[in-house]
């Protein structure tokens, strides 16, 4: 009998050995592969000095399927495929026979059979679960209407990186611009407990959030209208992990930001509910992360903002998304690096971590 590919639906999918081996891998892989993509004439010795990064996908093929639209993640995995020694073979909607004439079981076979892993953005979270049923080779969610895990790596990558600014007594990192010839990586700085606001719709980012912060420690603030709260099926594997205990909620922003030490907003309408856009800004009119709102509701002074992106105006305003508080840009970098540490595990070793349990 063949082996059973590792796939990956959601962080609740992982242990915290898991998710931290996957992090420190991730930023392990981003300093070794630092000094390959600076300019060539800044190294001041040979490149076959140098440490390569993992080539666990040479000659080896991911497929990105993907039937809505993507930037970060798209440029993300085909990038990261390519530092591994693989290739990243973009499956748009249009171009496949997938939901036209080819059922999805059969779509899997197909390209399981010729690619070596599948990278899939969907609509509903049926169709990247019967992908995993029938696929031979392992199936990483890039999202689905209910989980959004590659996200969430990147933003703890991000936060761990940053987190000389919750803490005074933990060195920051030195400049990523700056990169010296065979450079030894550094360890991940360890993050404090933090207090994590969540202000905006209950989607797919902040499932993910849902499922991890609080194992790894933090504490989460969400703030959403009472009908656009978690589904069942999302709190019941809450509960399950123990997440609950650790999470609180409101409709008030002003609560959620009370004492945090980051806020995150999300899209109020993403791809699929353009038709409820009137209704979703009048339900979520107060809800734009601005100075004000957090200073209002005691946010702490030295508050830190993310978002996944795209942006709008009426999420958070310029003043905070361009201002020294935002770290969105890093966070969007980081879905490279996490979405090759994924790629490099899962994809080219088969291995999810699991026997680090």
């Amino acid at each position: 009998m063949p082996p059973i590919p590792p796939h990956l639906m959601t962080l609740a999918d992982l242990s915290v050995p898991q998710i931290r081996n996957l992090l420190n891998h991730a930023f392990h892989q981003k300093n070794i592969s630092a000094a390959w993509l600076s300019p060539s004439n800044q190294e001041s010795k040979s490149r076959m000095s140098m440490r390569m990064p993992s080539q666990s996908l040479f000659s080896k093929s991911v497929a990105l399927l993907f039937s809505k639209r993507s930037t970060r993640t798209r440029v993300a995995a085909e990038t990261s495929a390519v530092l591994l020694g693989g290739r990243a073979l973009f499956l748009g909607s249009e171009d496949i026979q997938l939901g036209v004439n080819e059922s999805v079981r059969d779509s899997a076979r197909v390209i399981g059979g010729m690619c070596q892993g599948i990278f899939a953005r969907v609509g509903e979270h049926s169709e990247i679960e019967e992908l995993a049923k029938y696929s031979p080779v392992p199936v990483i969610n890039a999202l689905s209407s209910l989980w959004h895990p590659t996200q969430i790596l990147a933003d703890l990558l991000t936060l761990h990186e940053h987190a000389h600014l919750f803490d005074k007594n933990i060195k920051a990192l030195p400049d990523a611009s700056v990169v010296p010839t065979r450079r030894k990586p550094t360890t991940l700085p360890e993050l404090p407990n933090l207090t994590i606001a969540y202000v905006g719709d209950s989607a797919n980012v902040l499932h993910d959030m849902l499922v991890t912060y609080p194992r790894l420690g933090h504490h989460l603030r969400v703030a959403s209208p009472d009908k656009y709260r978690a589904p069942k099926e999302v709190w019941d594997r809450v509960v399950e992990l123990g997440c609950d205990k650790k999470i609180s909620w409101s409709a008030d922003p002003k609560e959620a930001v009370h004492g945090a030490d980051v806020v995150v907003t999300d899209t109020w309408i993403s791809m699929g509910q353009e038709a409820e856009k009137e209704q979703r800004l009048k339900d979520f009119k107060g809800y734009q992360v601005t100075e004000q709102l957090c200073k209002d509701g005691g946010a702490k002074d030295n508050w830190v903002f993310m978002h996944c992106l795209p942006r709008k105006k009426d999420e958070v305003d310029d003043e905070v998304f361009y201002g020294p508080r935002s770290i969105v840009f890093p966070e969007a970098d980081n879905r490279k690096w996490t979405i090759m540490a994924l790629f490099d595990k899962f994809i080219g070793r088969w291995d999810n971590g699991a026997e680090r349990d």
